[in-house]
């Protein structure tokens, strides 16, 4: 005769499982449509900014900080903050520019989609797109 044995989990540890959250990763914060104009092209000492990342900060700080918005600019919150416009650089090198748009960008004219992603209120990188 065989008898079998089972153990039966009478602790209450044995009834829980462990909730884990898996972070998704940087989120879409916010968007906006900017044309870079004339005025976006030079900084406030009149020099001629030659760097993609430089004339998309230009063209913030002449929106929030100048009041100089091109007709087609759009507001966005995040970049109403100095410190947000002086990560630019860094947001913009660890997201994405085609060469095209980083050529249409610095020779002005170009109208632009910007989006930012990051976590909570955190930004981690720009994608910049010129929309044709």
């Amino acid at each position: 005769m065989v008898i079998a044995s089972v153990a039966v989990a009478t602790s209450p540890s044995f009834a829980q499982s462990t909730i884990r959250s898996v972070d998704p990763g940087p989120r879409l914060l916010e968007s906006y449509i900017a044309y870079i104009g004339p005025q976006d092209l030079y900084n406030s000492r009149g020099i001629r900014l030659t760097e993609p990342w430089q004339i998309l900060r230009q063209d913030r700080a002449n929106f929030h900080r100048y009041g100089k918005a091109d007709r087609a600019d759009q507001y966005d919150s995040f970049f109403a903050d100095e410190r947000n416009r002086a990560a630019k650089e860094v947001m913009l090198m660890r997201g994405t520019i085609q060469a095209r748009a980083a050529r249409d960008l610095v020779s002005g004219g170009a109208m632009i989609l910007v989006e930012i992603y990051g976590r909570g209120s955190v930004g981690e990188y720009i994608d910049v797109s010129v929309m044709r």
